[in-house]
C-alpha cells in the first residue's frame, strides 16, 4: 500500500467512545498517574489500545450489565504517549480560587470511567485492568460510586435533571469540526466533593431549595432569582453572549463510607468544548456577580480537580501499532 504521509490518528474513523451511556448502577471513577519510563509507557500504550477487548473479556458473563469504560487522557501524559497534537483546548485543570472556597487541582495522566449494572462488573473490571497495568501507574484517586434511589446526590436532591438527551446529547458532548483530528472525542473534568451532611441536614428544606434551585421531593424547577444570590441551578447554566445555552453532560454519582463519616459526589462532565465547563466553575467558585458564590459549597468541598480528553475508540486502539 501506498505511504500517503497520513499520520495513525489521521486516518482513523470516528468513532466515539460510550460517553451516551445511560446513568448506570454502579461506577468506578480511577485516576491514575503514569511512571515517565519507555517500559512504563509502552505498557500504558499497550492496556489502552485493547480496552474494547478487556470490556468484552469482562462483560460477556452478562450482556445485561451493560458494563463500558471511557478513557480520558490528561494534557501532560497526551505530550508523552502520542505524536498526535493534543486537542485544542486540552491542559491541566486550573486551580480557581474564590473568595471563600477553592477549586484545587490534583494529578491525573489517566481517567477510567468504569460504568455497569453491577458492582461486581466494575469490580472485576477494575481489578483486570490494574493487573494489566502494573507497576507503570500510580493510583492517586478511586471512587466507587453507586445509584441512590431514584438518582438522588447524597444532598437528597435529583442529579443530573439538565442533562441533555436524544440528538442533543452529540453536540453537547462530541467535538466536532472544529478540531478535525479530534472529532468524535470529548473533553473530560471530574472533581470529587465532600459533604457536611450534618450542616446541610441542619437546613431547612426550603433553604435547601434554595441553594439548589429546586424542589426536593418533586424536584420540580424553581424561578431564577432576579436579584442577589444565585442557585447553583443558575449558575451551573451557561449561556454566551449571542444567548445561545450550552449544555454538557453529568453522569455523577453519590458515594459514601458512613463509618468514616465519609459522604460525597463525584462529579464528572463531558463536553464538547472545555471552556463551558470552566466557565461553570468559575461562576460557582468566584461568583456572578463575583463574591456571590454558590452556596452549595458551604457544604461541600472539591477534594479534587483534573481535566481530560476521551479520544476516539478507534485512536485507543491506534495507541497499539
Amino acid at each position: 500500500m501506498a505511504n500517503t504521509g497520513d499520520q495513525p490518528w489521521q486516518r482513523v474513523p470516528i468513532d466515539p467512545q460510550s460517553v451516551d451511556a445511560p446513568l448506570s448502577r454502579a461506577a468506578v471513577f480511577l485516576v491514575v498517574t503514569v511512571s515517565d519510563t519507555p517500559e512504563a509507557l509502552a505498557t500504558a500504550k499497550d492496556v489502552l489500545s485493547g480496552m474494547t477487548d478487556l470490556v468484552k473479556t469482562v462483560g460477556f458473563r452478562d450482556l445485561g450489565a451493560r458494563l463500558s469504560c471511557n478513557v480520558g487522557i490528561g494534557f501532560d501524559l497526551w505530550r508523552r504517549l502520542t505524536d498526535s497534537p493534543p486537542p485544542r483546548e486540552l491542559h491541566p485543570f486550573r486551580e480557581i480560587v474564590g473568595p471563600v472556597h477553592t477549586a484545587v487541582s490534583t494529578p491525573g495522566d489517566l481517567l477510567f470511567h468504569i460504568r455497569a449494572e453491577r458492582g461486581d462488573f466494575t469490580f472485576e473490571f477494575e481489578r483486570q485492568l490494574l493487573d494489566g497495568l502494573g507497576d507503570a501507574v500510580q493510583v492517586v484517586d478511586e471512587v466507587t460510586g453507586f445509584r441512590y434511589f431514584d438518582a438522588r446526590d447524597l444532598l437528597g436532591f435529583v442529579d443530573g435533571t439538565a442533562n441533555p438527551a436524544g440528538g442533543d446529547m452529540a453536540g453537547a458532548t462530541t467535538v466536532g469540526d472544529e478540531d478535525p483530528e479530534h472529532a468524535g472525542g470529548s473533553y473530560v473534568v471530574v472533581q470529587k466533593y465532600l459533604h457536611d451532611l450534618s450542616s446541610w441536614n441542619r437546613l431547612p428544606v426550603p433553604s435547601q431549595e434554595g441553594v439548589i434551585g429546586r424542589t426536593k421531593v418533586e424536584n420540580i424547577e424553581l424561578p431564577d432569582a432576579e436579584h442577589g444570590q444565585k442557585s447553583h441551578k443558575t449558575l451551573a447554566t451557561i449561556v454566551d453572549e449571542t444567548g445561545v445555552e450550552h449544555e454538557i453532560l453529568r453522569d455523577n454519582m453519590p458515594f459514601g463510607r458512613p463509618g468514616q463519616a465519609e459522604f460525597g459526589t463525584y462529579f464528572i462532565g463531558y463536553s464538547r468544548a472545555l471552556w463551558v465547563i470552566e466557565r461553570m466553575l468559575e461562576r460557582m467558585f468566584v461568583g456572578d456577580p463575583e463574591g456571590s458564590y454558590d452556596r452549595i459549597l458551604d457544604f461541600s468541598t472539591a477534594a479534587t480537580g483534573s481535566t481530560f480528553f476521551a479520544p476516539t475508540r478507534s485512536f485507543l486502539e491506534s495507541l497499539g501499532d
